[in-house]
């Protein structure tokens, strides 16, 4: 059963912009924060963005703070990834994954903290 379904990476040219779509079964979309990672070739994972249960909290890694904005969408099941101003160090595959949380404001920026986890999609920006 796939619970967690990511779309919307591709090549891009440095500069330019992507929103990733990740599509949540309704048990988890309810019941979790949801976050992104992502993971370069030869490199550990490292966490991206989470928004709360609520969607009134989200944290940003350093590197994308400014550049990258989450969103959820509560009546789709939908979490988004707005990407702008690539840049080719942001070059991964991108996972989308839930945590489950109690408190709908509550969140995590740790990977060993999440239950589900989707199957990832690639983003490639060239320079």
């Amino acid at each position: 059963q796939v619970l967690l379904v990511e779309t919307g990476g591709g090549w891009v040219q440095a500069g330019g912009s992507l929103r990733l779509t990740c599509v949540v079964s309704g048990r988890i979309f309810n019941n979790c924060a949801l976050g992104w990672f992502r993971q370069a070739p030869g490199k550990e994972r490292e966490f991206v963005a989470v928004i709360s249960r609520s969607g009134g909290r989200t944290s940003y890694s350093d590197a994308v703070k400014g550049r990258f904005t989450i969103s959820r969408d509560n009546e789709k099941n939908m979490v988004y990834l707005q990407m702008n101003s690539l840049k080719p160090e942001d070059t991964a595959r991108y996972y989308c994954a839930g945590d489950a949380q109690f408190d709908t404001y509550a969140y995590s920026t740790v990977g060993g903290n999440y239950d589900y986890w989707g199957q990832g999609t690639q983003v490639t920006v060239s320079s």
